[in-house]
């Protein structure tokens, strides 16, 4: 519907602006953004983000490194292909809110088991759609990512002064461990590989090598990878120690993405992570797998301003010159400037930022971004297959 500021209403306008709306969302500054609600009536609390890609947007919700979010979707076609019972990237999603510019309509693929609001109704998500994502997009650039409160309720049963008042005493993400959030309860195995057009996902024959993938919010399809690679895959949780990991006799290492803070979750992860490095474990790192590769060389990490969400982010590699699009969602980096320059492989062609970091004896590697996704062509896809060769 549209924006308006708190401070700037009377009450009887604040009423006119409302009194349609079925949801709202709220900033630390008054601002208010009201529109029709969709998923569960409730609220919840958290950083907005925005996310420029136009498809896949069920792995998206569901991906664990979006714990402590509230994403808004640029692209307007969203729910157009419904949900179902196999694109998952995680047992369930730990996003906070869905923000949308169009309505949903009514699904249309061969594959689709229910619709996008009931989806969101059934993880208890709530969201809203009639928000101008273009004017919502723009200031979450220029201002960097927002606090808010997403709140959906169709009586209007809702107190904005209180709301505002409680969005602007968060803390944000900036500090928090929410590895611990998504991280597997305990050690299991993983033996699903590729979807198939029929018969689903399959079940390749492992054994070729032992890879121990330390969960701190993993994505299914990194699993899925590796095990497709003829991987035995082992995933331990987040607090996992040295010795956990010796026990599993791994050939190789990956250290995955997941949510929050690097250096909180660093402080537990990144002395199991030089353990590993000491022992000249082969070692492949993704996304906060990366940052706390890094983290673990001494480098330091920092919150940045809008962070990185979509999937056509270009990224240089410095040994071959080439450009790989990629998929990115990550709202931290690594500061290039404490990280020495042989280290670095990879580089953002958006901003500059860190984008891979290697050995250069070529024990370890990382990057930023996700090269299980599949952004189009899958450029990035090699990286495993590097990892591999490691082993």
């Amino acid at each position: 519907m549209t924006q308006h500021n708190l401070v700037q209403l009377d009450t009887a306008l604040l009423k006119e602006f409302s009194e349609q709306a079925t949801a709202a969302i709220v900033l630390a500054d008054g601002t208010v953004w009201w529109g029709q609600g969709i998923g569960a009536e409730t609220w919840n609390l958290g950083e907005i983000c925005f996310n420029t890609a136009m498809t896949g947007y069920q792995e998206i919700l569901t991906d664990p490194s979006y714990a402590g979010q509230i994403l808004c979707f640029t692209s307007v076609h969203i729910g157009n292909v419904g949900t179902n019972l196999e694109d998952y990237e995680s047992q369930s999603p730990h996003i906070l809110g869905c923000i949308l510019r169009n309505p949903i309509t009514e699904p249309s693929n061969y594959r689709a088991q229910q619709d996008l609001d009931g989806w969101l109704k059934k993880h208890n998500i709530p969201g809203i759609v009639g928000i101008d994502t273009r004017a919502l997009t723009h200031r979450l650039r220029t201002e960097g990512s927002l606090d808010a409160i997403l709140v959906h309720n169709r009586k209007q049963d809702w107190n904005i002064p209180a709301l505002v008042a409680e969005v602007s005493t968060w803390e944000g993400l900036e500090g928090k461990d929410l590895a611990l959030k998504t991280t597997t309860d305990k050690a299991h195995q993983w033996d699903m590989g590729n979807w198939q057009a029929e018969g689903g996902y399959n079940t390749p024959e492992g054994g070729k090598h032992r890879v121990t993938v330390l969960d701190y919010g993993v994505k299914h399809m990194i699993l899925r990878l590796l095990a497709e690679r003829g991987c035995t895959v082992t995933v331990l949780p987040a607090r996992a120690s040295f010795a956990d990991i010796q026990a599993t006799n791994p050939d190789g290492v990956v250290l995955s993405n997941g949510p929050g803070d690097p250096a909180a979750t660093g402080i537990y992860a990144v002395p199991v992570i030089q353990q590993i490095l000491e022992a000249k474990i082969p070692t492949f790192g993704i996304c906060l797998g990366h940052q706390m590769l890094a983290l673990a060389l001494g480098a330091k990490t920092q919150k940045m301003t809008t962070g990185h969400h979509g999937a056509n982010h270009p990224v240089k590699d410095h040994a071959t010159g080439r450009a790989e699009i990629t998929s990115q969602n990550h709202g931290f980096v690594v500061d290039a400037e404490s990280l020495p320059e042989e280290y670095q492989t990879h580089t953002s062609l958006f901003d500059g930022t860190v984008a891979g970091l290697a050995d250069p004896k070529g024990n370890f590697f990382s990057v930023q971004y996700h090269p299980e996704a599949s952004p189009g062509p899958m450029d990035s896809g090699y990286l495993f297959d590097r990892f591999i060769e490691k082993l």
